[in-house]
């Protein structure tokens, strides 16, 4: 599959919603803990979100659909989503290399009932730094808080 990681300079509507959509389906394949009233009440922020970011980029593939983003604000990583269908196919280490080495992207926040994800950003060389029994909106999520310290290239070997 060729993809292509494309800084997003401008955020109009329509690639809001196509992120939103991308957002939505990455959520309820990996999200399994949340419900049907909580992605819906999330997914009225992410719009926002995804206008407000600092710095926002998107992989498209050789049809020019969006299949993941991520956001970023300073060394932090704001958000990473892929679209169910390219899981495990190598598109999140890239995006998330892009990140590094683009934006310096070395601190993030997790949710901890996610383990695919929490186990691909240990993978990538990120370590848990605190935890937090509650999300940043005082819900029953608990959050790992991560840091990597070591070279952006890739997975430590």
């Amino acid at each position: 599959m060729e993809l292509r990681i494309t800084r997003l300079n401008t955020r109009p509507p329509e690639t809001i919603a196509e992120l939103t959509e991308v957002w939505e389906a990455s959520v309820r394949a990996t999200h399994l803990f949340l419900t049907e009233q909580e992605i819906g009440r999330l997914r009225n922020y992410v719009p926002q979100a995804l206008s407000s970011v600092a710095e926002l980029a998107a992989v498209q593939d050789e049809k020019g659909r969006c299949v993941g983003f991520l956001g970023t604000e300073g060394e932090r990583l704001e958000m990473l989503f892929l679209a169910p269908q390219v899981r495990g196919m190598g598109v999140g280490r890239r995006l998330l290399q892009y990140g590094m080495s683009r934006y310096g992207v070395r601190t993030l926040t997790v949710n901890e009932q996610n383990p695919g994800a929490v186990g691909f950003y240990q993978h990538m060389g990120f370590r848990v730094v605190r935890r937090t029994a509650l999300d940043e909106q005082g819900a029953p999520y608990p959050l790992l808080y991560m840091e990597r310290s070591g070279p952006a290239e890739g997975p430590v070997k």
